[in-house]
């Protein structure tokens, strides 16, 4: 699971980085109508790094899976999935508002199938297993949900605050939570 995971993600960002169009000109000015297609790929490659390395981190602590996790997992990878198209929609339409507020659809989808998936392994692992131990209340996962459900109908007024809560979110997640690291080394 952890394999097919990784190959799934690693595919996205490449897929992400082919919808980059080279510019026409030769000078630096020629680069300038991509700095919103560069700024949403940035936010974008970020948040896939981040949902790698906690999905990498959460399995380090499974000791075993079953047919409703490997859904549960499809159900991640499948809004992940959707992150290369929402990030070249934002960035060529200029962080218009459907795209922003779209952005924030994808990302809070794929927030909430990372819980259903937690939930998933929790169940089949128990609430004494290593696994709930190292999660503890996860905090930071239900306020990312609560913060993108604020910024979704925001992307209608002021798109810019949408996409500040988005970098919120991802810069509450780039803080490095050690709690599986640190549950395991025990």
């Amino acid at each position: 699971m952890e394999a097919f995971s990784d190959g799934v993600i690693a595919i996205i960002i490449t897929v992400m980085v082919l919808e980059f169009r080279v510019p026409h000109g030769s000078d630096v000015a020629a680069l300038t109508p991509l700095v919103p297609v560069f700024l949403s790929y940035v936010l974008s490659f970020v948040f896939l790094g981040i949902y790698w390395s906690n999905h990498h981190h959460l399995l380090h602590a499974v000791e075993h899976v079953n047919g409703g996790i490997l859904w549960a997992n499809l159900h991640l990878l499948f809004w992940l999935s959707l992150t290369p198209f929402v990030t070249a929609w934002m960035g060529e339409n200029h962080f218009a508002r459907g795209p922003v507020a779209l952005y924030g659809v994808v990302m809070l989808c794929a927030a909430i199938a990372y819980f259903i998936l937690v939930r998933a392994l929790l169940r089949l692992h128990g609430r004494d297993s290593v696994l709930a131990t190292a999660l503890g209340s996860d905090f930071k996962g239900k306020i990312s949900m609560v913060i993108c459900l604020v910024a979704i109908p925001l992307a209608w007024v002021k798109w810019w605050l949408a996409c500040a809560l988005y970098v919120l979110v991802l810069i509450m997640w780039l803080v490095p939570d050690r709690r599986i690291e640190k549950t395991l080394a025990e």
